[in-house]
């Protein structure tokens, strides 16, 4: 008798596990579901506590139980929500489809472990709006049929195709066969919001610039603090290309940084020849980031394109 209600007890407990699980797993589905749209930095924030507190609640809760597979599969996603913490950061369809493929190991344990099914969590009670996938193997073959987009010109190639491979293989090899086509459209829509917002900066900024270079070119131009000035905003501007890599621009912004820095220290007095041709090469290096986030905004829509053919629901 006393074995039965032991187990009539423990039955009682994982059902209500079960319950609770469940509940975990949605909250944990929508918030992942919101992380992805690229909200503000306090929803970020609180979106990615939610997604820390459901794995912890599950994994406590099911060592509590007894259930250590569970508990190892859900305390296992916490790097991986780590990962995600920096709202700064430009996340790549990695990043999310390796926490998604760990929230798949964690309804794998459930369901070995409670015998309820917890494979399709999430989805059963919204049929409506099932997450279409992509075959990654497909996915991966369509895009090796892209062509790349180099600057004319220039050396610098985005090859955002590339790196998209790139991504894409590295999934493959740890066992993904399938992508959700809103994780990858939402990785590059955040990556198009950084370069658009980036330009602004940018074209704000140089011209900013090249009105105060042209104002120190004048010989009887008082240059008291616009060196100082235009160094601030030259720093701010190369911490900007480095976040979104705007590999055209870090290199010549390192070196104005350095030039302006050296100047401004020794009281350096320019001559209007030089001022020129730094102020020329600004507008010339300006130019050519807007070619580079042009042909990124081009190789996004052909992956897009190609998403969109191959995506199945």
């Amino acid at each position: 008798m006393a074995g039965e209600s032991s187990d009539e007890f423990q039955k009682e407990l994982v059902d209500l596990f079960v319950q609770e699980a469940q509940e975990w797993l949605q909250n944990i589905h929508v918030a992942l579901d919101e992380l992805q749209q690229g909200p503000d930095p306090d929803r970020h924030a609180a979106l990615i506590g939610i997604l820390t507190g459901g794995v912890t609640n599950l994994g406590g809760s099911a060592a509590t139980i007894n259930l250590p597979e569970v508990e190892r599969a859900s305390f296992g996603a916490i790097p991986f929500i780590e990962a995600l913490t920096d709202p700064q950061k430009s996340f790549s369809v990695q990043d999310f489809l390796s926490l998604c493929k760990q929230l798949g190991q964690i309804q794998s344990a459930l369901t070995r472990a409670t015998g309820v099914s917890f494979e399709d969590h999430g989805e059963t009670e919204r049929p409506a709006q099932v997450q279409p996938s992509v075959s990654l193997e497909a996915f991966l073959q369509a895009l090796c049929s892209l062509p790349r987009h180099p600057i004319p010109g220039e050396s610098y190639n985005r090859n955002l195709v590339g790196a998209m491979m790139d991504q894409v293989e590295a999934q493959i090899k740890a066992g993904v066969q399938q992508a959700g086509v809103d994780a990858i459209q939402g990785y590059l829509a955040r990556m198009s919001q950084s370069e658009e917002a980036f330009a602004q900066t940018l074209d704000i900024t140089v011209d900013a610039l090249a009105e105060r270079l042209l104002l120190l070119a004048e010989p009887s131009r008082p240059r008291e603090g616009m060196l100082e000035e235009s160094l601030k905003d030259v720093t701010q501007l190369q911490a900007d290309a480095q976040q979104i890599n705007a590999v055209p621009a870090i290199s010549f912004l390192s070196g104005l940084q350095t030039f302006l820095s050296v100047c401004a220290q020794h009281r350096v007095r320019l001559a209007a020849r030089r001022i020129d041709a730094v102020r020329d090469r600004l507008l010339v290096v300006k130019n050519l980031i807007h070619q580079w986030i042009e042909c990124g905004r081009t190789e996004r829509a052909a992956i897009d394109r190609v998403l969109q053919a191959g995506h199945q629901a």
